[in-house]
């Protein structure tokens, strides 16, 4: 699905918005805790900066007329524009970009974040990808 110039705008400035929040979580927590930690840390963040959201929302996919209930669940979905999964790993593998493209798919989404707090530095921990 086509996405406008102006939801690409917004989408940009929720993501800078988003990393923001995570450097400031990063910051204040380290690395080392599990995601359920980081994700409430989010998503007590955001509405800080007055931002909106929706967390562990499941979510249907069909295949070949069968739907599979709750098939996969989005760690944060900003403002329903960027989809954010979470990790708190010691490296990013291809199937964690792999999960994030998925789920962008499956929402019709333009923008998605994958955000690794176990590093040492938060910037190094950051993938955005669209669709």
């Amino acid at each position: 699905m086509p996405v406008d110039e102006a939801t690409k705008m917004r989408c940009n400035d929720l993501s800078n918005e988003i990393i923001s929040a995570a450097i400031e979580v990063h910051r204040h927590m380290g690395p080392g805790l599990l995601e359920s930690a980081y994700r409430t840390c989010l998503c007590h963040e955001l509405p800080l900066r007055s931002i909106s959201y929706r967390f562990e929302i499941p979510l249907d996919v069909e295949y070949k007329g069968l739907l599979v209930p709750q098939a996969y669940r989005i760690d944060i979905w900003v403002e329903n524009l960027v989809l954010i999964e979470i990790k708190s790993v010691d490296k990013l593998i291809e199937v964690h970009e792999a999960q994030l493209l998925t789920y962008l798919k499956f929402t019709g989404c333009w923008l998605g974040l994958l955000l690794n707090f176990n590093v040492k530095m938060m910037k190094s921990g950051i993938k955005r990808l669209v669709m």
